[in-house]
């Protein structure tokens, strides 16, 4: 562990270790650190996107009624016939198609949610001209994959018959495993400059942390994530020779050592964990649920509507708004169930990168960096349903247990109160 903090990391005396030293009097400290009006601001943040995820889910239903009740997903799956035999070409055309159409459905709220709201929030770099530009390169990436992936699903869905719930959920878990393959080396590129990181102190330290924590590589990546955001990240992506470890230029440029060092500890944690594939398995064991569900309640709506909207089964392209609103309505449902999956991965990395690092006060104070977009103090109840991250204060109060644990041989320097 440092012995000093860094000329760019001052600590409250509170949480400086010494006789007496109190974790929890240490953790108010640190959340003390932090102005109200700047709490303020980043719950209203955080409590209004439990808004967005349930106007999001509303969108997604009206819009499928909206494709269905109007027979225009009953036309685009005729487009599609009348240019191909071939089912699964016929299929293809559908779900590219119907992937621009929601797109461009959704647009508006898009650029709410993800240009003006983060703009009002204080938290986007974009210009509406970039942004416009990542969402068209994004369009074509979701039309490509989706196409494949939907294309995959209905084939599936006619080779098998009634048991195509546990074929797709194999392949779903399969395609998220390829996707993690293949997103740090084609597909993260498109959006952002990825570079090696300069000779220093910096790189490495970050390399002794992979070396140590047995990862083998020779490089570390910093990507230009300013353009689009103010919000630090960093990670460890890809899979056997796809690995990554990269770090956005907010983290780089306005992080103290010790706090790069934590998070990147933490994001090795996950890597070593092989959170990667865990939560690949946990997702698709998700979406086999869902599947499941839309099994059972396909059928029965498409007896009562399917003749309005000359949906002819399952197995036809033309009920995917359907079946896209059933997985969106299950998908909210569950989200206290995914939700709980993602923390306790990023519980484990975070007593991971806290051994690895061995950096309470960096990673203490990186927890404080996300407190303009992540409540800092939620309810139990609240983080137990809402939270896919564990709370600024419990990631903190973890931090000063943990030099509890490990006390320092040399104490820092105390911030002037």
């Amino acid at each position: 562990m440092s012995d000093l903090p860094s000329p760019d990391m001052t600590l409250p005396s509170a949480a400086v270790w010494g006789p007496g030293f109190d974790a929890v009097r240490a953790t108010d400290a640190y959340i003390a650190t932090v102005p109200a009006s700047e709490r303020a601001k980043s719950e209203a943040y955080f409590e209004g996107g439990y808004w967005i995820d349930m106007w999001g889910t509303v969108i997604t239903v009206l819009i499928a009624w909206l494709l269905l009740s109007t027979r225009l997903s009953a036309g685009l799956r005729d487009f599609a016939a009348a240019r191909t035999r071939r089912t699964n070409l016929q299929v293809l055309i559908y779900a590219v198609g119907y992937t621009l159409l929601i797109s461009v459905l959704t647009l508006v709220w898009d650029l709410y949610v993800s240009y003006f709201r983060e703009h009002a929030y204080g938290m986007s770099n974009y210009t509406m001209g970039g942004f416009l530009k990542e969402w068209a390169i994004g369009l074509a990436v979701n039309a490509v994959i989706g196409g494949i992936a939907i294309t995959g699903l209905y084939a599936i869905v006619r080779k098998v018959g009634r048991h195509w719930v546990l074929w797709a959920t194999a392949a779903t878990g399969t395609f998220m495993l390829f996707i993690m393959l293949i997103a740090p080396v084609f597909i993260a590129p498109l959006f952002n400059d990825y570079k090696p990181l300069p000779d220093g102190e910096v790189r490495d330290s970050i390399l002794a942390l992979a070396t140590d924590n047995g990862i083998v590589t020779q490089d570390v990546y910093w990507f230009d994530a300013s353009k689009q955001t103010k919000r630090i990240s960093a990670n460890v992506s890809g899979l056997a020779g796809t690995i990554r470890i990269s770090l956005n230029d907010n983290l780089l440029n306005s992080a103290s050592l010790p706090e790069i060092r934590s998070v990147m500890a933490h994001e090795m944690g996950h890597y070593v964990l092989h959170h990667g594939p865990w939560l690949a398995l946990a997702f698709t064991l998700v979406f086999g649920f869902t599947f499941w569900i839309v099994d059972r309640v396909f059928a029965r709506l498409l007896a009562r509507w399917g003749g309005g909207w000359r949906v002819h089964g399952l197995s036809d392209p033309a009920g995917l708004p359907l079946v896209v609103a059933i997985f969106a309505i299950v998908l909210y449902m569950m989200t206290p169930v995914t939700n709980n999956i993602v923390r306790l991965a990023e519980r484990q990395a975070d007593a991971f990168g806290l051994d690895s690092s061995r950096e309470p006060h960096g990673f203490a104070s990186a927890a404080l960096r996300i407190s303009n977009y992540r409540k800092l103090e939620p309810s139990a109840l609240e983080e137990f349903i809402f939270f896919d991250h564990p709370s600024g204060r419990s990631r903190v109060e973890r931090s000063m247990r943990w030099l509890a644990d490990h006390p320092p041989a040399v104490a820092p320097a105390a911030e002037d109160d």
